[in-house]
């Protein structure tokens, strides 16, 4: 009975073989497969680190050359030539046909551009690096023409007499001040008209037109205080009309041009777009006292330069 449960037919013990087959395959691919790997990781890793040290190789043979070569190699090319020359005049090319080094040549150009000419030969002894025997070498060489002083004839001193000229517009012209008593327009004087005013002069004046052309125009003389000039000092001389003022329509002002306001800031100028985006056309000032950005200061500011048009 036992027999018969163990007995298989031809294609089935065929089978039974295949199947057999693959799983030491597969069990023999699982073990040699890592060792494949890591056989092939180690190669190269080897050629890697071969290439490495034929690259670092290559550079150190790179760098000795370099070091080899010289730093002038078209200097270096040059015949030692002795010829006479002028060491006030001679350019590098001659010094270095002469067999000075280049270095020593720049001492040389240094040495004429700070302490002037060699006025002797005994003074190319002075030059940086110079050793006694290329001195005596290049000494029989050394050809410094005499100059002689130009004699010029003493010039004798003439006295000429002081003239004076008369320059009737670069004296200054004395600027007549107004009465007391006298009311200028604070949003219409230019700087002319407030130099008249007693206690105002050019840079009080030019700063009381700045301001006012920042602003679009005053709207009480206390904004005088703002740029540091006494309002109460010049009370008397100025009258202010809020209908001079220059407004900005609040419903069509871009954002730079609401901030470019002095009274105005980014964040308040942002509120003002967004609550325009979303409400539409803004009627009054009201609204912004419920936001945060803006105070009562503020709001009673901006309402003399704002309109809703």
């Amino acid at each position: 009975m036992w027999k018969d449960f163990f007995y298989y037919s031809r294609s089935q013990r065929q089978g039974i073989i295949v199947l057999l087959v693959l799983i030491i395959g597969v069990i023999a691919f699982r073990m040699l497969f890592p060792l494949w790997l890591e056989k092939r990781e180690l190669e190269k890793d080897e050629a890697f680190e071969e290439e490495y040290s034929n690259f670092i190789a290559s550079l150190q043979e790179k760098t000795q050359e370099k070091k080899k070569k010289p730093l002038y190699p078209s200097y270096s090319k040059m015949e030692r030539k002795l010829v006479a020359f002028n060491p006030n005049t001679a350019d590098s090319i001659t010094f270095i046909q002469l067999g000075l080094p280049s270095w020593m040549v720049g001492n040389i150009l240094k040495y004429r551009s700070k302490n002037g000419l060699f006025r002797k030969a005994e003074d190319f002894k002075k030059i940086y690096g110079l050793t006694e025997e290329q001195y005596k070498t290049l000494h029989p060489y050394i050809r410094i023409p005499s100059q002689q002083p130009e004699i010029k004839a003493p010039v004798e001193a003439v006295t000429l007499p002081e003239i004076k000229y008369e320059n009737p517009v670069s004296e200054k012209r004395e600027i007549v001040k107004y009465t007391p008593g006298t009311l200028i327009n604070l949003n219409l004087a230019d700087t002319t008209e407030l130099k008249k005013i007693p206690g105002i002069g050019s840079v009080t004046a030019k700063k009381i037109v700045q301001r006012r052309r920042q602003l679009g125009g005053f709207y009480h003389i206390n904004q005088l205080n703002e740029i540091k000039v006494d309002a109460n000092q010049f009370e008397s001389w100025f009258s202010v009309d809020e209908n001079d003022i220059e407004k900005i329509n609040i419903n069509k002002a871009s954002l730079e041009k609401l901030r470019a306001h002095p009274y105005i800031n980014f964040y308040q100028a942002k509120a003002i777009i967004e609550y325009r985006k979303k409400k539409g056309k803004i009627k009054n000032l009201l609204p912004f006292t419920m936001l945060e950005e803006f105070t009562e200061e503020d709001l009673e500011r901006m309402k003399y330069y704002v309109c809703f048009e």
